[in-house]
């Protein structure tokens, strides 16, 4: 296991992070997967031994069940608390009154109280907001993310499922205010899903922004039990629950060349989509997550995967962007830039 820097931190994470949304099992989260706490303690311990220090949750999954068990297991399993980098978050709908959601100050005090207290922690080591919430002013969200940083209650703050452009906009009020800013982001990110790298990737890398991709398999579409002649596999959220939205003529070519790279290597297809992340330059930590230990030890030995070049050539060229303005512009207009 390899560790990196968190942005501009200073603080190493490993190069996995686990996730616990399978964890819970409540309501809209059944669908992804119902682990208790014995089986969560398995999985936590699998992943701790492993040599992972980043464990990523968030107060909706199954409405802060998870995070009640990851607490727990820490507990259970003796994991110091020094010994762990966690996540959560904060935007959805928790209760049904009119302030149990989105990012206002009110909200994001009371979901930090609410998910200390579920995690059975003092403070929370990155704290996210969750998404973009157009009723409530940018300056608000900034304001009340300083005062729970000066609090003690959070030592660092991301965002996911933001543009570009919001990110830098709320960065610009931070620095201005002399508020803490965004060091770190989450977002969706896989090699049947290249998005990010038309505005998000170039905007992080120029800040020194973490980048931690969510659902690096697609929704499990890239787990290897689905081809073009194997549509369902039985036993995977995406038969039940088909998100994230992808391309999926342009996945099941992806997943052809992928195919016979993973026979070459003697690994299955998931390591080998997880492994072309972990080649990325822009990821700093990609978030796993399991129902089972053999699924997530399959998952873990992805970071043992040697990709030739050869392999990642392949990889990029079957899953590569078309181009779009104004990229196409600034490749067109840099080509006499610098003289022959």
């Amino acid at each position: 296991m390899k560790y990196k820097f968190l942005g501009n931190t200073g603080v190493l994470v490993s190069e996995l992070c686990f996730g616990t949304m399978t964890f819970g099992g409540d309501g809209y989260w059944e669908a992804i997967g119902k682990l208790q706490q014995e089986d969560g303690n398995a999985l936590v311990k699998t992943a701790f031994d492993s040599g992972i220090n980043f464990f990523d949750t968030a107060n909706v999954y199954s409405y802060g069940k998870s995070e009640e068990i990851l607490g727990k297991s820490f507990k259970d399993l003796g994991i110091s608390r020094s010994e762990v980098v966690v996540a959560t978050k904060a935007r959805g709908r928790m209760a049904p009154g009119a302030n149990q959601i989105g990012l206002s100050r009110l909200h994001i005090m009371d979901s930090v109280n609410d998910s200390l207290r579920r995690l059975d922690m003092d403070h929370i080591d990155l704290f996210y907001i969750h998404g973009v919430d157009a009723y409530t002013s940018l300056e608000e969200t900034m304001r009340g993310l300083e005062d729970i940083v000066r609090s003690g209650k959070v030592r660092f703050l991301g965002v996911s499922n933001h543009a570009a452009w919001q990110i830098m906009k709320a960065n610009g009020i931070a620095e201005k205010n002399g508020w803490t800013k965004f060091v770190a982001c989450q977002h969706y990110y896989s090699i049947a899903g290249r998005d990010l790298e038309r505005e998000l990737i170039p905007m992080m890398a120029d800040q020194n922004l973490a980048l931690m991709p969510w659902s690096p398999l697609a929704g499990g579409f890239l787990s290897g039990k689905y081809t073009r002649n194997n549509e369902t596999s039985g036993d995977n959220r995406r038969d039940n629950f088909d998100f994230p939205p992808i391309d999926k003529e342009k996945a099941y070519d992806i997943i052809e060349v992928i195919q016979p790279i993973a026979e070459s290597h003697g690994v299955s297809v998931a390591q080998i989509a997880l492994a072309w992340l972990l080649n990325q330059k822009s990821v700093t930590s990609v978030i796993i997550g399991a129902k089972k230990p053999e699924q997530l030890k399959d998952n873990i030995a992805a970071t043992t995967v040697s990709l030739s070049q050869s392999d990642l050539a392949q990889l990029y060229d079957i899953s590569m962007l078309n181009t779009e303005y104004p990229q196409w512009m600034f490749e067109r207009q840099g080509r006499d830039r610098l003289p022959q």
